[in-house]
């Protein structure tokens, strides 16, 4: 099934929002509660799968449905159609700040392997599928965990991802990154986990215990921010229990907390 040819627009700068014009008949799948707005026209249904194979029976969308539940992702996915004779528009964002990754995925080799939990949208025809990573060490410690998810068609598809999105093109070289920085690659890189050498690195590097390598020929899309990282430091950084605190940044704050034998 070939995909819908959808147009868009990114507007914003650090919590960005695609908004998706569609022709009459027209379709465009979500993640569950992704919309912002949308023209009258345009109607949304929840369905059991991605549409993308029309004649998949019951059993096999409920058995694609329960994949998706496994790696804790809603059973349902939207889809948003223009039932008008004009064209509309509708628009979606990512559920935390970060930038918005447009993906033309014809010129992208049909395929792409990304986080479970990065995919925003897409124009339908496009199939969405979990792939589980044959390699024990990337399962046990990657940031990515045992799940990606894969993106296959010839359309318009869209990931986010928290803070800058940094686009790399690999030629036959090596990449190591932070594990939880990495958003998605094309099927030509090779993806594993390794331990940072030495106990010191380990212990007071402060950079983790595991890096992760990717290796080939391809393009890699990594962030600057990512969310497990931002919700991290925002516990970190949240008032005791007893809700005294003050902010981070106030001196009051820091010498109240002393007062209150916080520190």
């Amino acid at each position: 099934m070939r995909c819908h040819e959808v147009d868009y627009d990114i507007i914003g700068h650090d919590m960005q929002i695609v908004e998706v014009e569609l022709d009459p008949q027209e379709t465009v799948i979500a993640e569950a509660g992704a919309m912002n707005y949308m023209n009258g026209d345009i109607h949304f249904e929840s369905k059991m799968g991605d549409g993308s194979q029309p004649e998949q029976g019951f059993f096999s969308k409920v058995f694609s449905a329960g994949k998706r539940m496994f790696t804790g992702e809603s059973a349902f996915m939207t889809h948003f159609t223009n039932h008008g004779t004009q064209k509309q528009r509708v628009a979606f964002a990512a559920p935390f700040p970060g930038t918005i990754i447009p993906l033309n995925m014809a010129e992208l080799g049909e395929e792409i392997l990304c986080q479970k939990d990065s995919f925003l949208c897409a124009a339908l025809g496009t199939k969405i599928d979990i792939e589980f990573n044959k390699r024990l060490g990337s399962g046990f410690f990657g940031g990515e965990g045992f799940i990606l998810q894969s993106i296959n068609g010839d359309g318009m598809a869209f990931l986010h991802a928290g803070g800058t999105v940094i686009k790399k093109e690999l030629n036959n070289e090596t990449l190591k990154v932070d594990t939880g920085c990495l958003v998605g690659f094309t099927r030509g890189i090779d993806y594993d986990i390794e331990m940072v050498s030495g106990l010191k690195s380990m212990v007071f590097g402060g950079e983790g215990m595991f890096l992760t390598t990717l290796q080939g020929t391809g393009t890699v899309w990594l962030q600057s921010l990512p969310f497990s990282r931002l919700a991290d430091r925002v516990i970190a950084s949240a008032p005791s229990a007893g809700g005294n605190a003050q902010g981070e940044g106030s001196v009051l704050g820091g010498i109240g907390r002393l007062l209150d034998g916080d520190r």
